[in-house]
């Protein structure tokens, strides 16, 4: 069977699982409720960057195979597959996610269903939502033994979003029913046959391997931190160390690079809410730890002001600062609880002149936080600054020329907080270069 596929919601998750699914030869109908976002996509607009995604958008939407509306009716009509791609924020003033633009949808869509349908839900929730949300279609539903629930939580990371839909790391299929993971198998029959591992699980585990892997990589994140903390009481360096650490591979490499910290729409609000429900279902000591690994994580934020602050003689009215970066990461315009533009804040109010640069999310940056000065260049930001951030890692930062850069600056600084320029470089160019945990 050719099945016909919806995705509601065309955020980050919804627009790049439009776009794949679009691209294996699907039929897809992507849904939101905003009319200015469906308008952009329909022209085969991203409103929002992520590599590789808008000419797949385009592409698809120019061959008829993506289409995109604002009508539940419509996506009743036409699909067999249902995906569920809206978010679920931290809640206003709580931990616990909010997942109300989940339980929005299943309201308007299930009672519009006439046929045969799987609903598929991606968005990360607390443990124990799949189980509620199929309690509820069997009551919403015309005919419950029609529409069925499954949870496939996604694991698509913001600037490698469609490489990871093409070939991830595994795929996760939460499901009760041999039919629903007969029709998962054969949807993503191409992703799978590359040789992609298939977990086929009951709701709950679904739901916790998506929290449990964010928290686990924001554990292992806090923790490298830390050892930047010991390595400047020290004398050590955090680099190196992260070096020999990672040769072991039951520790491995990947997510042992010291700096700034994490942020985004993800690790944050994931971690908080898997404590949250830990605590709902009486077992919050169990998470315990996870208050510490998020309380690491915002210090390191601190840290690179006193670091500046330092490097500046604690002298920072009418000093100017140069800040590299305002997105969470690199390769994404994303500035949510971005590490680089809270940073750029603190160092604002207490009396510098900030200067913001950023390849893609300066404009986003700048709703956000207006007051700052935004630049449209590298040399623009840092002209006549005392001091250079590095707080975003992106390649064209670690590319800068250091002889060339400093021909404009007032003074020769720069504090890498990321760790990832070349400190040789840039000392023989006359910089002092300053690290975070490194010597």
């Amino acid at each position: 069977m050719t099945y016909r596929i919806t995705v509601i919601g065309t955020g980050y998750l919804g627009a790049t699982h439009a776009a794949c699914l679009a691209e294996l030869g699907y039929e897809v109908l992507g849904m939101d409720v905003d009319p200015a976002k469906v308008a952009a996509l329909s022209e085969g607009r991203v409103p929002f960057f992520e590599p590789e995604l808008e000419p797949l958008l385009r592409k698809n939407v120019e061959s008829g195979r993506l289409r995109f509306t604002t009508s539940y009716d419509e996506v009743a009509e036409f699909g067999d597959v249902h995906l569920i791609c809206v978010g679920t924020p931290q809640r206003d003033g709580e931990y616990a996610a909010d997942t109300s633009y989940v339980e929005a949808a299943i309201e308007e869509l299930v009672p519009r269903i006439r046929k045969p349908a799987l609903i598929v839900g991606e968005s990360t929730v607390p443990v124990g939502t799949a189980s509620r949300l199929a309690d509820r279609i069997a009551e919403l539903a015309a005919d419950p033994s029609q529409v069925e629930l499954a949870w496939s939580p996604e694991f698509t990371r913001e600037g490698f979003a469609v490489e990871e839909f093409m070939r991830p790391a595994r795929l996760v299929f939460g499901v009760r029913s041999e039919r629903a993971e007969k029709i998962l198998r054969e949807i993503f029959a191409p992703i799978i046959e590359r040789g992609t591992p298939v977990v086929v699980c009951d709701y709950a585990t679904a739901e916790l391997v998506k929290t449990a892997a964010n928290s686990f990589l924001a554990t292992k994140i806090s923790y490298i931190n830390t050892m930047a903390e010991l390595c400047d009481a020290t004398g050590a360096d955090v680099t190196l160390l992260a070096d020999a650490l990672g040769y072991d591979d039951r520790i491995g490499r990947k997510f042992l690079d010291a700096g700034l910290g994490y942020g985004g729409g993800c690790l944050p609000k994931d971690l908080r809410g898997f404590m949250a429900r830990a605590g709902e279902l009486g077992v919050e000591e169990a998470l315990t730890f996870l208050r510490e690994v998020d309380a690491i994580n915002m210090r390191r934020r601190q840290r690179v002001v006193d670091v500046a602050g330092e490097l500046l003689g604690n002298q920072w009215i009418g000093k100017r600062v140069a800040v590299l970066g305002a997105a969470f990461k690199p390769n994404t315009d994303d500035i949510r609880d971005s590490p680089a533009l809270n940073v750029a804040g603190r160092i604002h109010l207490h009396g510098a002149l900030v200067s913001v640069y950023d390849p893609k999310a300066n404009e986003n940056a700048r709703r956000v936080f207006p007051t700052l000065r935004y630049a449209d260049s590298v040399m623009d930001a840092c002209r006549g600054a005392h001091l250079v951030l590095h707080l975003t890692a992106w390649q064209e930062f670690r590319e800068l020329d250091p002889a060339v850069l400093g021909e404009v600056v007032a003074e020769r600084q720069v504090l890498d907080a990321q760790n990832c320029l070349d400190r040789d470089t840039w000392r023989a160019a006359g910089w002092t270069y300053r690290g975070l945990g490194r010597r």
